[in-house]
């Protein structure tokens, strides 16, 4: 158990890392690709760029769930709740009464 936690922290700050090596090339390359596209003016340059910042994008995305899964993982398991079911008399209180009344004659041994 000790281990698994080890491993999967070890997993988590390795692809975290990852990750974020990842944004900050793919920032860099952008800055560079941004330049290109303006000095060629070329369409190609700008499909190029487009391409870059959705791949950027998809990166942080991925982060952010690896942030969720992680702590769904290191999360405690919940106690399963009890459930109340709750019975609703609908009558009047003599019907109530009668009820109840029946009911005590019921339980009561026979002599």
């Amino acid at each position: 158990m000790i281990d698994d936690k080890k491993n999967i922290r070890d997993d988590y700050e390795t692809s975290r890392d990852t990750y974020l090596e990842l944004m900050e090339t793919g920032k860099r390359g952008l800055d560079l690709m941004v330049e290109v596209a303006r000095e060629s003016e070329h369409p190609r340059a700008f499909e190029v760029l487009s391409g870059m910042i959705k791949n950027v994008a998809d990166v942080t995305d991925k982060l952010m769930d690896l942030n969720k899964k992680n702590k769904e993982i290191l999360a405690e398991p919940k106690a399963e709740t009890e459930v109340t079911n709750n019975n609703v008399f609908i009558g009047s209180t003599t019907d109530l009464q009668r009820l109840l009344h029946s009911e005590e004659k019921d339980i009561t041994p026979d002599d």
